[in-house]
């Protein structure tokens, strides 16, 4: 189940920029060309630093295009002596010689982001070169030897090209195929909102990606970011470790992922999410100090959040799959966190 958190991987993702050289349908954090809102280096350093203390051992770098960051590759080797894995998550379009060269040794795994067949992806990404530039650079990015996976993002309308997705990706020797709903989040929520898929979308997802297993087999793991209600009712640890009462338990095992914003802000969960939950910035204070004010000021409101969403979400009437970042990040916007406290 991909909300699962703080047994294995323990995942801190940083959004180091919202620059980007595309300005997608779908972006979740509104990047595009035209923003340039980035952190001192020393505070990207020091956030990793810190949280492979308090029990990170993955590090994702997303964007905007982390690509067109200049310090990435310092950054990536950073986390790496910290014991961390690093991942990038990029469009693709840039890889060329010299950011191939400067992802080898540091990347762990590059993350590239595919919307479908070739004209989808070029639509959803609004530029009609997308798909062409970013299979082009694969040959030289698979002859580095640097491992690589695709994310499909999954609407209501293409579903059907989740088959196209799966070979592609077995024919450019790709490693993981995730499957991730689209949320009506960022430019998301302007352009697409009726593209977002529902709970009948998600259940033939769940059975198309069953099968595309079968297929596969060893070749390729493809991995769902849904949750099935039987499982969550059954194994609720594994919905979200905060929604378990230890408070002197690490924070990377508490709580994955974590999120860093391009403006230093940091939240559970996912990108936007609400903001009364926010652990604070890294401008006011390092990552322990936020850390600790967040598990005195925050943590029962956010435990009673997710056993709120749970209860409802495994309730008989409700659907089979849902998508719990979602359900987890809507109940979030508009949710105060003292009042939800005191229902603990």
């Amino acid at each position: 189940m991909g909300c699962a958190t703080g047994a294995t991987l323990r995942v801190l993702q940083l959004h180091v920029s919202r620059r980007c050289n595309l300005a997608c349908s779908h972006c979740y954090s509104s990047s595009g060309p035209d923003h340039a809102d980035e952190l001192p280096v020393a505070l990207w350093h020091g956030v990793i630093e810190d949280a492979a203390r308090l029990g990170y051992n993955v590090v994702g770098f997303s964007g905007g295009e982390p690509l067109m960051f200049r310090p990435l590759r310092a950054l990536l080797l950073h986390a790496r002596s910290q014991g961390m894995l690093t991942t990038v998550t990029t469009n693709g379009m840039l890889l060329d010689a010299r950011r191939i060269e400067a992802l080898s040794g540091a990347a762990g795994l590059v993350a590239i982001s595919l919307d479908g067949t070739p004209e989808s992806h070029d639509r959803m990404r609004g530029h009609r070169r997308a798909f062409a530039t970013m299979a082009r650079r694969l040959p030289a990015l698979r002859a580095a030897g640097i491992p690589f996976g695709f994310i499909f993002t999954l609407t209501q309308f293409n579903l059907d090209e989740l088959v196209w997705a799966a070979e592609f990706a077995l024919a450019q020797g790709a490693r993981l195929l995730q499957v991730h709903p689209l949320e009506a989040v960022g430019r998301a929520r302007e352009r697409l909102g009726d593209a977002v898929p529902d709970e009948t979308e998600l259940s033939y997802a769940v059975l198309a990606v069953a099968r595309l297993k079968e297929l596969a087999g060893d070749r390729l793991v493809i991995q769902l970011d849904v949750a099935g209600r039987d499982t969550m009712a059954a194994c609720p640890e594994r919905v979200f470790a905060a929604a378990w009462p230890d408070n002197d338990r690490p924070l990377g095992e508490m709580l994955s992922p974590l999120i860093v914003e391009a403006d230093g802000t940091v939240v559970p969960v996912e990108y936007a999410f609400g903001r009364p939950w926010a652990l604070g910035n890294l401008r006011e204070a390092r990552l322990p100090v936020l850390a600790e004010r967040w598990k005195r000021e925050r943590l029962a409101g956010f435990r009673a959040l997710c056993q709120q969403v749970q209860r409802r979400a495994t309730a008989p009437e409700e659907p089979t799959v849902i998508n719990w970042y979602e359900r987890l990040a809507q109940a979030s916007a508009g949710a105060d966190a003292g009042a939800v406290a005191a229902t603990v």
